[in-house]
């Protein structure tokens, strides 16, 4: 692929390939003879593109654009025999033409040419009475991945709609080849578009697909429709003209490779490869990443709710105090922060695209979380609270320790509950292994406190036998076996 503009290129690399063979047809001899004199670039009102050279002496404009509105502007047309004046029955045969390359899903960009008087420049009004060369027909196919990427889109809950300065036709073929546009769906143009009201826009609004020969006021109409729907709206675009419609939308995705800086500085985030797909990879990690936050937040609250019902309910019953200050300081920073951590590195997997988005303005603590957090925290509650009670057959200092000890590894085994709402065997043990580490972690700190004399005494634990802590640890993994068998029959029942 050669540098600059895809179009302009693919247009070049046609002419040298057409010359391959052909002797006295040298490329740089045009480059040198003809004098480029002035140019009007490509505009999406216009949708033509002319320039103006010296040709042998001869001051001549050639113009190339969209087939609808330079055919309109050609009164010759360029044959075999000549130049002749262009008829009805020519204007049909090249719309024929132009609808078959089209329903192929053929970008077609139509080619034309004048002569100039004397002293005439080129000027936009001037833009007409052309003689019609003929037409040219690209192929711009739609990468491999964007299928699957648009129907990934589709499963996430995100609406698809083309915009595009491409003929209708064309851009509804190549929306129907990727997916985009269904049995059903309606496809409009710029000029139709014009012609509807807002109310009437509204109306017809979710069956649209395909927006084709848009200006850059329509792709603004267009956002600001489906806003005032209330949808959060994304708007890819390279142009200058996307810019305003960018600015415009919820998120605007500007490509970093095509894309021009006025887009880019328009944009909330730019795609270094050009690829939509890349788009649907960022949705994922995003809810990535809300997910993992949420189970974090998940994994601390249900731990401290578990140790603030012992706490209530020893207070209530006039038992001794269950924690002393230094155990409940020992379980937030440390053995608290390493699961909470590893729960945020979880990776991603597909299943989260089957997730429907979320609104923004609601919060998490809901009636479901709450009581999710009340399940995860009743079982270790009361596993605690038999230690206790198991330690308290001894002394004070013993109900202390098992409590303790059990909170302590019962929030560890916790911390695989909090990876994900599936079971530990849905999302198989070892596709997180900070997980493992951060348990592993967790019980050599919990075993130093309880073994090493020093750290014995400044945490107060008294010294456990093999079979209470043995105790300890079949009641902590208790309330993690329990939830996991509930996970498991809850998996297979959803299939």
């Amino acid at each position: 692929m050669g540098i600059g503009d895809p179009t302009e290129y693919c247009l070049l690399s046609m002419a040298r390939q057409a010359n391959l063979g052909r002797e006295g047809i040298d490329e740089s001899h045009f480059r040198g003879s003809m004098e480029r004199l002035e140019e009007i670039a490509f505009d999406s009102d216009r949708k033509l593109m002319s320039t103006r050279y010296l040709v042998e002496g001869v001051s001549t404009v050639f113009t190339k654009g969209a087939l609808d509105v330079l055919l309109d502007r050609a009164v010759s047309i360029l044959t075999a025999e000549g130049v002749r004046p262009m008829t009805d029955t020519d204007r049909d045969r090249i719309q024929k033409q132009n609808r078959a390359f089209s329903e192929n899903g053929l970008r077609v960009l139509a080619f034309a040419y004048k002569e100039l008087a004397e002293g005439e420049t080129l000027v936009a009004t001037g833009e007409n009475n052309y003689i019609f060369c003929g037409l040219v027909s690209m192929v711009d196919p739609p990468r491999p991945e964007s299928i699957a990427a648009v129907a990934d889109a589709r499963q996430a809950g995100i609406r698809t709609v083309m915009i595009t300065g491409d003929h209708k036709v064309t851009a509804t073929a190549i929306a129907r080849q990727i997916g985009i546009f269904c049995e059903g769906d309606l496809a409009l143009t710029g000029q139709e578009l014009d012609k509807l009201s807002d109310q009437e826009l509204d109306e017809v609004l979710e069956r649209v697909s395909v927006y084709a020969r848009v200006s850059p006021e329509n792709k603004i109409r267009i956002v600001d429709a489906w806003q005032r729907k209330g949808r959060i709206v994304s708007m890819t675009g390279d142009g200058v003209n996307d810019a305003p419609a960018l600015k415009k939308a919820d998120i605007g995705v500007a490509m970093g490779i095509t894309g021009t800086e006025v887009s880019k500085d328009a944009a909330a985030m730019i795609l270094v490869d050009d690829n939509f797909a890349t788009i649907i990879k960022a949705v994922l990690n995003g809810r990535n990443v809300y997910r993992n936050i949420l189970n974090a937040i998940q994994f601390l609250l249900s731990g401290n709710l578990a140790a603030i019902l012992v706490v209530l309910f020893c207070s209530l019953a006039a038992l001794p105090t269950p924690f002393e200050p230094v155990h409940l300081l020992f379980i937030n920073l440390l053995t608290d922060s390493l699961p909470a951590l590893a729960i945020g590195m979880e990776p991603s997997d597909r299943s989260l695209l089957r997730n429907k988005p979320r609104n923004p303005k609601k919060g998490f603590l809901n009636r479901k979380f709450a009581t999710l957090l009340l399940g995860y925290a009743l079982p270790i509650a009361i596993v605690t609270l038999v230690a206790f009670y198991v330690g308290l057959r001894e002394s004070a200092l013993y109900a202390s320790t098992c409590a303790f000890a059990t909170l302590t590894l019962a929030r560890l085994f916790h911390g695989f509950n909090c990876r994900s709402d599936k079971s530990i065997f849905a999302i198989k043990f070892t596709s997180n292994t900070w997980s493992i580490w951060a348990f592993l972690a967790g019980v050599v700190l919990l075993a130093l406190v309880m073994v090493v004399p020093v750290l014995s005494r400044l945490f107060s634990v008294a010294d456990l036998s093999s079979s209470q802590l043995l105790t300890i640890l079949g009641l902590a993994f208790l309330p993690t076996f329990v939830i996991q068998l509930v996970k498991v029959i809850r998996d297979k029942v959803r299939g």
